[in-house]
């Protein structure tokens, strides 16, 4: 594989200062015996380096730990048997999540290159690497506006009552509930928009028909609040009117956030990592905390937790697990290997997988205890069920978790921490998919655009995608989102990450490679029998089964109880061929 040879270690030992070739003076031709005038400074000098490893495993805390781990994980463990889901979560970890995470890693340091100049290893399949540049554009397209509404949310709690409390805002319908129904629902009653309970008996038949109804589409204040006030949104992605330019400021300042972490490359983002990647532990430690005191608390984690273990005999259970362990870990985007590539040459990429995989899980689990810790209290306050409130996404985010905040004692406080946090993870996210972005064309033309020339790449990358993200702040704009988020990097990911590790396995030599990483680490990978068999076979294995799953699982996309048509269906697969395409055409 092509790597820095221009660079030559000045000792074997991790730590060894690495400097250019022409600096180095050999003192009675002893490598380990160095001029004193010879200090330390970043080994790649035309690249750069990370400032200490410690900002590397940051930076991959803060890539993989989003906003999916938050809002995603918790809800496909309570659907998939509880604690029995650890189980198939565990193995693909094993088997699947942290052997390519490790390949992507040990990929981008060996090269110490972009995901497209890369493909130096084998030419012929440089389309892997654009691949990975056009997943990595359009998912840095959409991904702000997450970002975006929480900076709409976190000013909105600047309150000393949140907006979401009540139904007695403009933008609330006749379905609006902000009352507490509790106890109607114990005596099993219903409530009308007057705000009256009526219990069956005392109602006639047709009357409590109109109540059924009118319960069955009543909506938290929360949830209007998201739909009607930030969103507004329309009936379709065909009516996508006007731009809501509460939104674009709020995505033109999430974007001129990443610009500037990213203006002096990893360097400052290497100090933006250090908040971007701990403080969310930081405010789900507390919120954990101030759940355990709530009621409801408890049921709300014994349906998390309790172990179903008829589920394991599911395949559905099996593949739910395969493709949370892979999208969790965000591989095949580029993006690990781009952070990979400004390691020292001796960095132990291995020891930085196993930390970085590991606690990606850890941390899910972990957000689990918090959210239907929330959860249960929430089902609590309503009188029902801890399966009729539990929800996945940004439903989950921004309507039901904010509708439980606002029922909290000083809840204004509660809130912005939520939403700080929930800023700090998709940033963390938001930097390196950009920093891909920008890695990638500038490693393209390294003479014309390093340097001084950099940070015009990156206004020019912002600009763009911001531009571009104007469609998702219309009326229409949820449906955009969604639309992308399906379809940019799920059948498209996974192509790419069969392709990128049978390419190195089989027409590279998994053995070469392998040889490569002892060169990294001073030692094989422990053990190197299991590095051959998984990368050679399991992992293309597990990720071909996931595209089939996926593929037999596929549903005609919804978003509520709107449908999309089928030009919408059609425009998607567009999306996924975009990268995918890249392979054939840039090996023409």
């Amino acid at each position: 594989m092509v790597h820095k040879d221009h660079y030559k270690a000045v000792n074997d030992d991790e730590e060894a200062p690495w400097v250019k070739e022409p600096t180095i003076k050999i003192v009675n031709g002893d490598r380990n015996a160095l001029d004193p005038v010879i200090v330390k400074r970043d080994e790649n000098i035309e690249r750069g380096n990370w400032s200490n490893k410690l900002e590397f495993i940051l930076s991959c805390f803060s890539y993989a730990v989003g906003l999916g781990t938050i809002w995603r994980f918790p809800y496909l463990c309570y659907r998939n048997g509880g604690g029995a889901f650890l189980i198939p979560y565990a193995i693909m970890y094993v088997f699947a999540g942290l052997p390519l995470f490790f390949f992507e890693l040990s990929f981008g340091q060996y090269a110490s290159e972009g995901p497209v100049s890369i493909w130096k290893v084998a030419p012929f399949f440089q389309g892997i690497g654009y691949a990975m540049f056009v997943i990595s554009f359009l998912i840095g397209i959409y991904y702000n506006m997450v970002v975006a509404w929480s900076f709409r949310y976190l000013f909105a709690s600047m309150t000393s009552v949140l907006p979401w409390t009540s139904c007695d805002n403009v933008w609330n319908t006749k379905n609006c509930r902000d009352f507490d129904i509790k106890n109607c629902t114990l005596l099993e009653g219903l409530v009308d928009s007057s705000r009256t309970c009526h219990i069956k008996s005392e109602v006639s038949d047709s009357f409590w028909k109109e109540l059924e109804l009118m319960n069955t589409n009543s909506r938290l204040p929360a949830d209007e609040y998201f739909h009607k006030r930030v969103l507004d949104i329309s009936t379709g992605i065909h009516d996508l009117g006007p731009i809501n330019w509460e939104l674009a400021l709020c995505l033109l300042l999430a974007w001129v956030c990443v610009f500037f972490v990213l203006l002096r490359g990893i360097k400052s983002f290497g100090k933006a990592v250090y908040f971007t990647a701990l403080f969310p532990y930081l405010i789900l430690t507390i919120l954990l905390i101030r759940s355990a005191t709530l009621p409801g608390f408890v049921d709300g984690i014994m349906f998390y937790l309790t172990p179903q273990w008829s589920k394991l005999t599911e395949a559905s259970v099996w593949g739910d697990a395969a493709m949370q362990i892979f999208f969790s870990l965000s591989p095949c985007w580029g993006g690990l290997i781009t952070l990979a590539s400004y390691n020292r040459f001796h960095n132990n990429c291995f020891r930085d997988a196993v930390i970085v995989a590991t606690g990606n899980v850890f941390t899910a689990f972990f957000a689990g205890f918090v959210i239907f810790g929330i959860i249960g209290f929430m089902a609590f306050e309503l009188g029902t069920t801890v399966d009729k409130v539990a929800t996945q996404g940004a439903g989950l985010a921004f309507a039901v978790y904010p509708e439980a905040v606002a029922r909290l004692p000083i809840a204004p406080l509660w809130s912005i921490l939520f939403f700080v946090m929930l800023l700090t993870l998709g940033l963390g996210t938001q930097f390196t998919v950009l920093e891909t972005v920008v890695t990638t064309i500038v490693d393209l033309w390294p003479h014309k655009l390093r340097g001084k020339n950099h940070k015009w790449v990156l206004l020019t990358s912002t600009t763009v995608m911001f531009l571009l993200g104007l469609i998702m702040c219309t009326n229409g704009g949820m449906y955009v989102l969604q639309l992308i988020d399906t379809y940019a990097a799920t059948f498209s990911a996974l192509i790419i990450g069969m392709a990128e590790v049978c390419v190195i396995a089989w027409h590279y030599g998994i053995d070469r490679f392998l040889d490569d990483i002892k060169l990294m680490l001073g030692h094989d990978a422990p053990p190197r029998w299991y590095w051959r068999f998984v990368w050679k076979f399991f992992t293309p294995v597990i990720i071909v089964a996931i595209l089939v799953f996926t593929l037999v699982d596929f549903r005609t996309l919804t978003y509520g109880d709107y449908t999309y048509p089928l030009e919408a269906t059609i425009v998607g697969f567009l999306i996924a061929l975009s990268s995918v395409a890249m392979v054939p055409i840039m090996a023409i």
